[in-house]
């Protein structure tokens, strides 16, 4: 197997830090990105790997984070947009101004994609964003309503963040694909982690509960969907542009094979951060 150069994003915990590990294992140089300074640099030290640090709540961390790893390397194999989750009842904004549900787990990863699509294009790169069963279950997609201002609840935007994902793995594709980029979501299975404890984020009952590894699946069976996906030939070993669960091609919502979707969310998505770069 020859070796990667794996960028992970959210690397220091649950799945992105499974998956790490088994890269590692595996020969691959495993680039670690997380926001907690004091995980993901114990993860560092244990992988002897290299480790960045970002907040996507803040799209000026996301850009810095960029122009680094563009700077630190000429040729990035895979990109994991890993980094997510969900928040409490209470409708909070970024820094930024966005939604934070919608920030952290769609906004951030696309702006991530877009500043390092030079690095991706000359590398012939593949896109793996960690995407959610979120999409089919909650997501009440509404193009003029991505900040979720008009009707709010924690699951609803969260399935409709991971919907927006999955929609721009297929746009990213799309527009793409002839240079040589492929992309990919996956969802990885209810994890037994801190994923989303926070109180009243509609699923803190079950994450918090003593009885949650008997429901829930580990973390290193929650990455083994990523490690595949990351691992293999795009092409070849598995179809690209398309939603996968347990390591195969599986269904996601209706909406996530609306072209014309797509292409007007990416278009919106693109001028949204123009403005804030103003």
């Amino acid at each position: 197997m020859a070796q990667k150069i794996i960028v992970i994003t959210g690397a220091s915990d649950g799945i992105g830090r499974a998956a790490a590990r088994k890269l590692s294992a595996d020969g691959h140089e495993v680039v670690l990105v997380g926001r907690s300074p004091e995980k993901t640099r114990a993860l560092a030290e244990e992988l002897g790997a290299e480790h960045h640090l970002v907040d996507f709540a803040d799209l000026g961390s996301v850009r810095a984070l960029a122009a680094e790893l563009a700077a630190w390397h000429p040729r990035i194999d895979v990109l994991a947009n890993n980094a997510g989750g969900v928040f409490g009842k209470e409708r909070e904004l970024t820094g930024d101004g966005h939604e934070m549900t919608f920030q952290v787990n769609y906004l951030a990863p696309f702006l991530l994609t877009q500043e390092l699509m030079p690095t991706l294009v000359a590398s012939r790169a593949t896109v793996i964003n960690t995407s959610s069963l979120a999409n089919r279950l909650f997501a009440r997609f509404d193009l003029d309503d991505l900040e979720s201002a008009r009707r709010y609840r924690p699951v609803r935007a969260y399935g409709n963040a991971k919907l927006a994902q999955i929609l721009f793995t297929k746009e990213l594709e799309r527009r793409h694909g002839d240079d040589g980029v492929t992309s990919t979501a996956f969802h990885p299975g209810a994890i037994a982690t801190n994923f989303s404890a926070d109180r009243g984020s509609g699923m803190a009952g079950l994450y918090r509960s003593r009885l949650r590894n008997l429901v829930l699946s580990t973390p290193e069976q929650g990455a083994s969907t990523l490690v595949f996906l990351a691992e293999g030939a795009p092409g070849d070993d598995y179809p690209t542009g398309l939603y996968f669960a347990d390591s195969k091609p599986a269904r996601a919502s209706r909406r996530a094979d609306d072209a014309a979707l797509a292409r007007a969310l990416w278009d919106r998505t693109v001028a949204m951060l123009d403005a804030g770069r103003g």
